[in-house]
Order: C-alpha cells, then structure tokens, then sequence
C-alpha cells in the first residue's frame, strides 16, 4: 500500500494480527527482506516500509533523515500506530533509533540489528560523506548490476558467502531491484556521516533496547558494547557464526530472540 506525504510515497506492508511491530531494512534492502521473520511472528502485527531510495518508495524530493523520520511518523499516524515495537537493521538502525529519539512517545521497544547512532567526531563525518559521495558517482557511472557485484564482494558480508546458493540469489535480487537513483540519493542524503550523531542522547533514553551483532562483524560488535554501556535499558546479543546481516545468516535465532524480547516487553 501506498501513503503520500507531499512529494513522496511511501511504499508499506502490514502482515498478521496483534502487538504492532514496525520493520526497517538496511541499505539496497526493502519490505522483502523480512519474509522470513513472518514465521516468528504470531501474535504480531508486522508493519515493513521500503525507505526513502529503495524498493517500491516514491521520492522526488530527497529526505534526510530527520525528514525520513518525520514522514514515517505521519505515516504511522495515519494507521492508527500509537503503541508498537521498533526494529531496524543496518541503515534501518540507524533510521530506527532516529526516529525512537525524535518521536519516542510510541515506541514500547527498541531492537537494533548491526546499527549505531552515527559518528560523534566532525573529521570522521566528512570523511564518511566523501567516501559515500564516491560511492553514489560508482553507482550512477557503472550502474547497478555493476554496483551490485560489487557491494555482495565487500568485507562486510563475506559470511553471506556461506549461504545456500538459493539465499545467496535473493540477496542478490534484492539489491539488483534497486535503482541507481535511488541508491545514490539514500547514500547522499541518509548515509551515516550526514546524519546526526546520536551518542549524547543515549543515557537519556527510557525504553527497552536490544541490540544484536554478528560474532563475525567486530567493528559493530565493538560500537554496540559502546551502546550498551550508556544505555539504561539495554541488552546485547553477540550472535554465533554471523555476520553483518543475521537476520538472513542466522533467521531462525534472530526471530527467537526478537520476538522473545518482545514479548517481555509488551
């Protein structure tokens, strides 16, 4: 389904009956990159956005991430979300503790999947912007079956190489319906050096946060155990045999521990 907010259109899905749950993919991901969470998901509502640059989300105007917050907090509004649980991976992370610090009043939980809440330092910023404005100008010279080869090839998701052949292809796929537009767009205006840095705001948030990493993803694992230390209500979880993506390495303990932290925060 479709909800419009001046220039934009945001593409969203809602599946199943009960505690409403909001999900948020991570770069070059959409909606479809949560159908395997379905299964754990009874006694949940599950809402997934396809987010500002990807999937079937319309966007004339770029949005930062602030904007991107704003819009998906009248998109809830507009679906009768006044209470749910948050949860987003990687980019979706960090669009997720945005929004749960900026509109914090309806979110009964937090969980973050290999996020953080930006970079603290004004050098490490810039830095990060010129290596994604490099990135966007790859993705629009070479295009995106090119950027897609390449982006599957990174440190980052060497364990996804362990995959099933089959799973290996939906990711693939994935990312290959993305646009170079859009891609480019996310990178520019969401990417982690141009939004806030989050770390200050931290040790005053209230709700109930799980944070899960990969054991195979150190520099997040590193960057969590800074979180947990300045948040008052904080677990995390340092998933065996994963990396980046666990939800897609390691689905069945994911959805175990997401909805079990769920549930005991309801």
């Amino acid at each position: 389904m479709y909800y419009s907010i001046n220039d934009a259109m945001y593409w969203y899905e809602v599946h199943g009956e009960g505690v409403p749950v909001v999900l948020l993919h991570g770069f070059t991901g959409s909606t479809s990159t949560w159908k395997n969470f379905t299964k754990f998901a009874e006694g949940f509502r599950l809402i997934t956005v396809d987010l500002p640059g990807h999937g079937k989300t319309k966007i004339h105007t770029p949005r930062n991430m602030e904007e991107c917050c704003n819009d998906i907090e009248l998109l809830f509004r507009s679906i009768g979300l006044d209470s749910f649980h948050l949860l987003g991976y990687s980019m979706g992370g960090r669009t997720a503790l945005s929004y749960a610090i900026m509109h914090p009043g309806g979110v009964r939980s937090l969980i973050l999947e290999s996020a953080s809440p930006g970079l603290s330092e004004e050098k490490d910023r810039n830095k990060r912007i010129k290596n994604d404005e490099q990135l966007a100008k790859k993705i629009e010279k070479e295009g995106i079956r090119a950027f897609v080869d390449f982006w599957g090839n990174i440190p980052m998701f060497a364990s996804q190489k362990e995959l099933s052949p089959e799973v290996q292809q939906e990711i693939r796929q994935e990312r290959l319906s993305q646009s170079e537009e859009g891609l480019s767009m996310s990178l520019r205006y969401m990417g982690t050096g141009k939004q806030p840095s989050w770390w200050e705001h931290l040790p005053s948030m209230r709700i109930p946060v799980l944070l899960l990493v990969g054991e195979r993803d150190e520099k997040f694992i590193q960057i969590n155990k800074k979180m947990q230390k300045l948040l008052i209500s904080c677990k995390l979880k340092i998933c065996e045999q994963a990396g980046h993506a666990v939800h897609v390495e390691k689905p069945d303990i994911f959805g175990k521990l997401v909805t079990s932290f769920m549930k005991d925060n309801t």
